[in-house]
């Protein structure tokens, strides 16, 4: 999908959606604290229902979500959630529409739908940092560094104008030809059956759910992690937690009050990574309970990272990715990177 098809799915998807009512070295620094000193938690004024939509079927990703349900910290914030699982819509035309007030987006989509004029704001980065990569069957195709891509067959997932983007930084980082691999796109099938039959080599994938799920597998895996290489490539969030502007317009209260509680729950997924992953099979015990697991102590240490707090973001980041799609022609113009994101309904100060 090209970037003006993009763009026309999302705005026949928003104009619908208005109708409706390798484990990673981790850092031996002291952790910072999760809620960022905080005591005290926001509450709406009144008992306030409202909706998130996931991104995605349950996984690791949403961890906190089902933490704060199942231990009360939405009800200690005067509030009933719905946790809904997507549709055939897109999750920024569905909370620009208000049919849901929250959502779980990434900045790769996010960004486009604030190019268009949604008017959306992210409240927070669930994890820090990214941390997809590139990966490979070991005993077919080895990696060592982003050079080893060039010359093989790349399994894409319909976004070629950013997929190549990256590829050929990459490739061009480490001294190797731009376009010197082949894009097949294959949607969201299994990459590793693909790989075992040779219909691709490589391809793109969230380390802590698709990679896990290749070490359970026995898999003997190669991976090139974006985060590896953030003196080349953007560093950006994924996933991230939005709302509308007019929920924040409206309804700050509310808006502080699920933040702060949902930051609690990521909060205990920090700490508790065992038990985390214990209520998220308890509330999609249709998912692989042993990938949860696995998943959650992966996880664990990248909520955060280095950051103050769970869920800050910083203007460098969203001002370098859109900085970059501009560069590589998959935006005509930058997005106003400051008022894609707020900190202010985190919990705790910090500076920033």
């Amino acid at each position: 999908m090209n970037r003006r098809h993009t763009m026309v799915m999302f705005s026949l998807l928003w104009a619908l959606a208005l109708m409706l009512p390798p484990a990673l070295a981790q850092d031996s620094s002291p952790t910072p604290d999760p809620l960022g000193g905080a005591t005290a938690f926001a509450r709406a004024a009144e008992r306030t229902a409202v909706t998130l939509m996931l991104d995605w079927t349950p996984n690791t990703n949403h961890t906190g979500f089902y933490v704060a349900q199942a231990l009360g910290y939405y009800d200690e914030a005067n509030l009933d959630v719905i946790i809904q699982e997507p549709t055939d819509l897109l999750v920024e035309a569905v909370v620009t529409s208000g049919a849901a007030q929250f959502g779980v987006s990434y900045q790769e989509f996010f960004t486009y739908a604030l190019a268009d004029g949604m008017p959306l704001v992210s409240v927070a980065a669930i994890i820090q940092h990214n941390t997809s990569g590139f990966v490979t069957l070991a005993d077919r195709d080895p990696l060592t560094r982003p050079a080893d891509l060039a010359e093989l067959r790349y399994g894409g997932f319909g976004q070629p104008d950013l997929e190549t983007a990256i590829i050929n930084t990459l490739l061009a980082c480490d001294g190797a030809e731009p376009d010197s691999f082949e894009y097949v796109d294959v949607g969201y099938a299994d990459a590793f059956e693909l790989m075992a039959r040779e219909r691709i080599d490589f391809a793109w994938m969230y380390y802590a759910w698709t990679g896990i799920e290749g070490e359970l597998r026995d898999l003997d895996l190669d991976t090139i992690m974006l985060m590896d290489h953030f003196d080349c490539i953007p560093d950006y969030y994924t996933p991230i937690l939005i709302t509308s502007r007019a929920m924040i317009e409206e309804q700050p209260d509310v808006v502080a009050a699920f933040v702060q509680a949902t930051a609690r729950g990521f909060a205990y997924a920090i700490s508790n990574p065992a038990e985390a992953a214990d209520i998220l099979i308890a509330a999609a015990p249709e998912v692989d309970a042993d990938l949860i697991r696995a998943s959650a102590e992966w996880l664990a240490p990248h909520y955060q990272a280095d950051a103050p707090r769970w869920g800050q973001q910083s203007r460098e980041v969203w001002q370098g990715f859109s900085d970059f799609l501009v560069e590589h022609g998959i935006l005509a113009e930058g997005i106003d990177a400051e008022a894609a994101f707020t900190n202010e309904f985190l919990p705790g100060k910090v500076s920033e």
